[in-house]
């Protein structure tokens, strides 16, 4: 029997509040995306292919392509997306050591589940001839709304899978370390990031 993941039970969600939440953030994908024009795009934690299905959904036309190191969640993308995205299993640390490089690669919501986040930064750069669009939770804020919710009340509101928390500061820092910010739209609860990789297009 397939399990629910916690981010396969965010995206479906009845919360009507929360789905507009979800499509608001997606919009301001989406325009980042449309801005860049990009031909070819790496969605890196793709999980179910919530993000590559929103992208297809606004008419996106790039060639679109997903890793992520789960099994069933690639299995159940595959079931979302059409035969034309490529996924596969696997780290993008190893696609970054074959040398495939993407116009754009994109990282929602992942980084704030790594051990080590910053070692993640150089990967994302070596894959991107491009640019990248990042998002993290917009802290204290999204674990404020997760208490108010009733949601994670013992851990003050922090997701169990969160080990790193940025404000959007912060993380717009964190991310200048190897990448220079083009724009941070407005994204509540979350901070979302365009850049590109220091040194200039490639």
């Amino acid at each position: 029997m397939e399990t629910t993941s916690t981010n396969e039970a965010k995206h479906e969600s009845r919360n009507p509040a929360q789905r507009a939440v979800i499509a608001r953030f997606n919009r301001e994908l989406v325009r980042l995306v449309e801005r860049v024009a990009p031909r070819s795009i790496l969605d890196v934690g793709c999980g179910e292919g919530y993000t590559l299905a929103a992208l297809g959904a606004a008419g996106v036309t790039a060639e679109l392509f997903g890793v992520d190191l789960s099994r069933s969640a690639i299995a159940k993308a595959r079931r979302r997306l059409p035969a034309g995205v490529t996924l596969t299993v696997g780290d993008a640390r190893e696609l970054h050591a074959g040398r495939a490089r993407f116009d754009l690669v994109i990282m929602t919501e992942v980084l704030e589940h790594l051990d080590e986040p910053g070692d993640m930064l150089p990967v994302l750069a070596g894959l991107s001839r491009g640019r990248v669009l990042l998002s993290v939770p917009w802290e204290p804020f999204f674990r404020g709304i997760n208490f108010l919710r009733g949601k994670h009340v013992t851990r003050l509101g922090n997701h169990p899978e969160h080990v790193q928390c940025w404000s959007r500061t912060g993380f717009i820092r964190f991310v200048e370390r190897h990448f220079i910010v083009e724009a941070a739209p407005f994204a509540f609860p979350w901070t979302l990031v365009l850049a590109r990789p220091k040194g200039g297009l490639q």
